[in-house]
């Protein structure tokens, strides 16, 4: 069947919520999504290449991104909600690749942005006035629908899977999870994709022993979700035998977030003004893990990033009322793995020796 106006969408690669993307835009939209390469080098290069210098490592990324999204044939590209800054990164890496001479529909929905539904509405109907608002209703909602359960999926993953009696059938069974998601045409696709996982993830022995340890994961919105940018992190941890937890990511921010005045209720003693788009949830997360007793926190930035910078302080605080080990990492365009791995190593044989003086 020939698609109406025939578009050729992509979205810059987050972490692994592009399947819910191209769900809506196949499913709900009737278009061609258009998905890029998996991020490499050569993305963050491509995108440092053209970014101002002291923009946040990110943007750069998210540039490389679009970059390679063009040249896999998308003609259309989303922004979501401008990222950061106040939203004028959408306008940034519009006005870089319009200079670099590309050809292309740009949906930037910051500027539908109001907190009004009909809003957004209106910025898909700027992307395909003939599209169907009941059909694209309906795949939305299982759009979301996935999206849930990928974050599902990666909780229980990182949370279990250094402890499982097979490690690889524990991790094959995240990885044909997402292919699952890949190529989901409907919603019995999902909840097959994913009722399939969680029964493999229940059926193999997971022994933790009776003190596991565990170490929460938080910090700048990007960077801590998106195994790219942190150099596989959650992986890294669990491969060491660590029960990983980690609050951020869409479904908790985004469609279940508990509000900014509730959250400063609870963290009162640290806070008394918001300071940045992430930085309460992450100052409330880290009391929630201290008053678990988690055996450490990392703390996850890019370089230049100055509602993390700012947190970094209360976040000390909370360290040293609650006797918690803090690891702090930041990120940059030219970073490489090895020192991050040392650091992460050494932080592990800390908090492991703690653990063990303190049974």
């Amino acid at each position: 069947m020939a698609k109406k106006q025939d578009l050729k969408i992509a979205f810059p690669m987050i972490a692994n919520y592009n399947e819910v993307i191209r769900y809506f835009i196949e499913e709900g939209m009737d278009q061609t999504y258009i998905k890029q390469p998996k991020m490499t080098r050569r993305t963050l290069k491509l995108g440092a290449k053209y970014a101002p210098d002291m923009v946040c490592t990110p943007f750069k990324t998210i540039l490389g991104s679009m970059i390679e999204a063009l040249e896999a044939g998308a003609d259309t590209l989303i922004m979501a909600f401008g990222y950061c800054r106040l939203g004028y990164y959408g306008e940034l890496a519009e006005k870089i690749l319009r200079d670099l001479g590309y050809e292309f529909n740009y949906l930037n929905l910051a500027e539908y942005t109001t907190g009004k539904y009909r809003d957004y509405l209106k910025a898909l109907d700027a992307l395909n006035p003939k599209a169907k608002k009941v059909q694209m209703g309906k795949a939305g909602l299982e759009a979301l629908k996935m999206m849930q359960y990928i974050d599902q999926v990666e909780e229980k993953y990182y949370e279990n899977c250094g402890f499982a009696a097979d490690r690889k059938a524990y991790k094959a069974a995240y990885r044909r999870f997402m292919n699952d998601m890949h190529k989901a045409k409907n919603v019995n696709d999902i909840n097959e994709g994913y009722e399939r996982c969680m029964n493999t993830f229940e059926e193999i022995p997971v022994d933790k022993g009776e003190f596991p340890l565990r170490v929460g994961v938080l910090g700048e919105y990007f960077t801590v979700m998106d195994e790219f940018s942190n150099f596989d992190l959650e992986q890294n941890l669990a491969d060491m035998g660590v029960e990983v937890h980690r609050w951020m990511n869409v479904s908790h921010r985004n469609l279940h977030y508990p509000g900014e005045k509730n959250l400063h209720a609870s963290i009162k003693d640290y806070v008394k003004y918001e300071m940045g788009p992430t930085s309460t949830a992450n100052i409330w997360y880290a009391k929630d893990c201290a008053e678990k007793n988690f055996d450490g926190i990392i703390h996850v930035k890019s370089a230049g990033c100055t509602p993390e910078i700012g947190i970094m302080p209360v976040l000390q605080r909370i360290g040293q009322d609650y006797k918690i080990p803090i690891l702090y990492l930041t990120y940059d365009s030219q970073d490489g793995d090895a020192g991050f791995q040392t650091r992460l190593e050494a932080f592990y044989d800390m908090i492991e020796m703690r653990k063990k003086v303190n049974i």
